[in-house]
């Protein structure tokens, strides 16, 4: 269509998030009280972990539609909290050793059916050091993504849909990162010998509620608005979003994602806290209450699309070959 963005937002300014920091901490040195961890969060990976088997079980033999309806009610928001701690797993803020960490974020992935918690602690701490250089950053979408999807409702529907599909696709393009060590063959072993035992002792049933449960937590939900909420350029030019709605309570605190990533060694439970102790970093800022509409948001209008993120072309002063 002529006219079509067909290519992302530029910006030739640093990432906000290291000048936000330094800002708030020289105005507000208390903030750095915050940092810290909270391995209480290793409890929630026990509960979520026994309440998704618990489920799987109890649908076993039930009906098809309970099934798909349990996953999409109380399933994805369990699995997306697996998600939220393998999260501060990643940023080791549930123990201070790096190991019990690793530990940690591979029990946490076991509900979510696919093997992704290793790798994901992989390229997400290169999406906080080189947040929009293309080459490094698998937050990023890909270009053969962009152009496929364009900016219709359907094709932004689809690929809500099978966002997990996308991602998984992502790690191709980044030629500088290491993909497997043994951390990544542990996770896959872990994981696909629980996808088994869950077949083995429970059913087909139990497995897809997990399965569902995780495409639902990340995909075309109210939850996987989240992924739009985080970096899309909803308010050009401003490319980090918070969301302080309601789901927060049970989405452990992770719509802060401006507080997260100006302080991402600042556990969940204390994020709320940096916006209380410095208000004036925050309150001017752009920011959404509602996922829901977020979502239909995203599908419905064509001026936001897979294009609306914001790209650099540099790492912290060293030159990025363009592709």
């Amino acid at each position: 269509m002529a006219g079509e963005v067909s290519d992302f937002r530029h910006s030739e300014r640093p990432e906000p998030h290291h000048g936000r920091t330094r800002a708030i901490l020289a105005a507000h040195p208390d903030v750095r009280e915050l940092v810290g961890r909270n391995p209480w969060s290793a409890a929630i990976v026990a509960g979520v972990l026994l309440l998704q088997v618990s489920l799987a079980a109890a649908v076993s033999g039930a009906p098809w539609w309970v099934v798909f309806a349990l996953a999409w009610c109380v399933g994805a928001f369990a699995n997306h909290a697996t998600y939220v701690l393998i999260h501060e797993a990643t940023h080791g803020l549930i123990f201070r050793r790096r190991w019990m960490n690793q530990v940690c974020a591979i029990l946490t992935d076991l509900p979510n059916t696919v093997p992704a918690a290793i790798s994901f602690r992989t390229y997400h701490l290169k999406h906080h050091s080189f947040q929009g250089v293309y080459e490094l950053d698998a937050d990023m979408p890909s270009r053969w993504e962009a152009r496929l999807i364009g900016s219709g409702a359907a094709g932004k529907a689809f690929w809500l849909l099978l966002f997990p599909v996308f991602q998984v696709l992502r790690p191709a393009r980044l030629k500088e990162i290491a993909f497997v060590d043994r951390w990544t063959v542990a996770n896959w072993i872990t994981v696909v010998a629980f996808d088994v035992a869950i077949w083995m002792v429970f059913g087909p049933k139990a497995l897809v509620y997990l399965v569902a449960s995780f495409f639902f937590a990340v995909g075309l939900h109210p939850l996987g608005a989240r992924w739009i909420q985080e970096h899309f350029l909803t308010d050009d030019p401003q490319e980090t979003y918070s969301y302080y709605g309601p789901i927060n309570r049970i989405a452990m605190n992770v719509g802060y994602h401006n507080e997260h990533h100006d302080f991402p060694s600042v556990p969940w439970n204390r994020l709320p806290e940096i916006r209380r102790r410095a208000p004036e970093f925050y309150d001017t800022l752009e920011s959404h209450d509602s996922w829901t509409a977020l979502l239909f948001d995203f599908i419905f209008r064509r001026d936001l699309s897979l294009w609306s993120r914001m790209r650099r072309d540099d790492r912290n002063g060293r030159a990025v070959t363009a592709e």
